[in-house]
């Protein structure tokens, strides 16, 4: 699979320049979601980040790169890495739009549950019209948040954006609200579905062991225990600091 996806990029990064709009390919979509998410951690984005985060090789990742800055969706930086060009910011809002409210659409009218939409939408964004997005989204009163608690930019490009901590950074004693939910796992998503890690649950953090040790954590009365690689997957806006075993209280705002 991962060579056959490897050969679909090198006839992407062959056609060059030539492709425009809704003539991309899937593989070049994919890159610029890709940059797109990483650079809002670091930026530039390095290839070989790029690649772990994609799972290709670095050669095959490399002769991508160099084809989309010659398309001018990227700008690279020799040594450095990789960053989008105002193009292919567009470009990648614009895909990233269809994504989520695909998402949000099987969801609320055709009643998927959230572990499964994430790759029926890989799969629709990249096939689906323009017409037919923006009809998806005017029917459910143009969203502004997917199922997993992410932001769906507007049919102008726009989107805002607040980069929240993880569950896994926050210390004993903090009460958060989780704000959003990575959709890339489904048996993950599946379990946190379970436990009631929705967008807009509030989690109290009891305690946690050290060197990324499980969290334990109070979800609707109940005390649960969370690996640090799931508490990852959970983004929270941070509410109130316990201090001193439930005396004093200090409010993050």
């Amino acid at each position: 699979m991962k060579t056959q996806e490897e050969n679909a990029e090198k006839q992407a990064s062959e056609a060059g320049a030539g492709a425009s709009g809704r003539d991309r390919s899937r593989a070049v979509e994919d890159y610029l979601k890709a940059i797109r998410h990483l650079q809002l951690e670091r930026a530039p984005v390095s290839t070989s980040a790029l690649a772990q985060h994609l799972d290709r090789s670095p050669a095959s990742v490399t002769n991508m790169v160099k084809s989309l800055a010659e398309q001018g969706l990227v700008e690279h930086e020799p040594y450095r890495g990789v960053r989008l060009s105002e193009e292919g910011e567009r470009e990648a809002l614009r895909i990233i739009r269809r994504h989520r409210v695909i998402e949000a659409y099987l969801i609320e009218r055709l009643g998927y549950s959230w572990d499964r939409v994430h790759a029926e939408a890989e799969r629709l964004e990249h096939a689906a019209s323009d017409e037919l997005v923006e009809r998806m989204a005017s029917v459910m009163g143009d969203p502004e948040m997917d199922p997993h608690g992410s932001p769906i930019p507007t049919a102008q490009g726009e989107v805002a954006e607040e980069l929240h901590p993880a569950l896994s950074e926050m210390p004993a004693g903090a009460i958060v609200i989780v704000r959003e939910v990575s959709d890339a796992d489904e048996s993950r998503l599946r379990y946190l579905a379970e436990l009631g890690l929705y967008p807009g649950t509030r989690v109290e953090v009891l305690d946690r062991e050290p060197f990324e040790g499980p969290i334990l954590v109070r979800i609707d009365g109940q005390e649960r225990s969370l690996g640090h690689g799931l508490a990852m997957m959970v983004r929270v806006e941070p509410g109130i600091v316990q201090q001193g075993g439930g005396g004093d209280s200090t409010t993050n705002n």
